[in-house]
């Protein structure tokens, strides 16, 4: 499996990596967003803002956006669900309009979310990741289908996973949520980088 990852120019990816290594995947960081389709799998990772993210992008989004709706493999982690959107409260730009919708600030006392969080499974036949790792101060606001799974924060529910054909956004950091998450990482990328719908489908 050839996995490109986006590499917005922040954050440390250094647990991403060792996660898509552990899936037995041929990762390559690349910064040139006209690049980004070269492999088996996009991967969109969970570092940055929304603004600076969308500003890399830019050059190539209707590249990659098409390549999305052609079904193009695409995983997003964190900030990466977010860029599957069509834009956010956080910064300026375009997302790429995989799901309808806007991504917003969480409506909660305490912001950022930050710790472990239970996943609600729209389908039972989901694969069990029953807890995970969040890091994030703003969600999507789906309005399109495509929820799988939600969680919630002080009480205020939000999308924690999205699906559509080949493209899957998850709002927890599964490479940050011990062994499970990265198990639960490893099946989605194998389905994705194949050519199938995600496994937790």
């Amino acid at each position: 499996m050839n996995v490109t990852v986006f590499d917005y120019g922040a954050g440390n990816l250094h647990s991403l990596r060792r996660a898509l290594d552990a899936a037995g995947a041929l990762v390559r960081f690349e910064a040139d967003p006209a690049r980004l389709l070269a492999g088996d799998l996009l991967v969109l990772p969970g570092v940055g803002a929304f603004g600076q993210a969308a500003a890399r992008l830019a050059p190539a989004r209707a590249q990659v956006a098409a390549a999305l709706r052609d079904g193009h493999p695409c995983l997003g982690i964190c900030l990466g669900m977010q860029l599957l959107f069509e834009s956010s409260e956080e910064g300026a730009g375009e997302g790429l309009c995989a799901f309808g919708g806007r991504v917003r600030r969480l409506a909660t006392r305490r912001v950022p979310h930050m710790g472990w969080n239970r996943i609600a499974w729209r389908d039972a036949r989901e694969p069990a990741l029953s807890a995970a790792y969040f890091a994030h101060g703003y969600a999507a606001d789906p309005a399109s289908p495509g929820t799988i799974a939600t969680a919630e924060h002080e009480g205020t529910a939000f999308a924690a996973a999205v699906a559509g054909a080949r493209t899957l956004g998850v709002q927890f950091h599964p490479e940050k949520s011990g062994l499970d998450g990265v198990r639960w990482l490893a099946a989605q990328v194998r389905a994705l980088a194949r050519g199938g719908e995600p496994a937790c489908r």
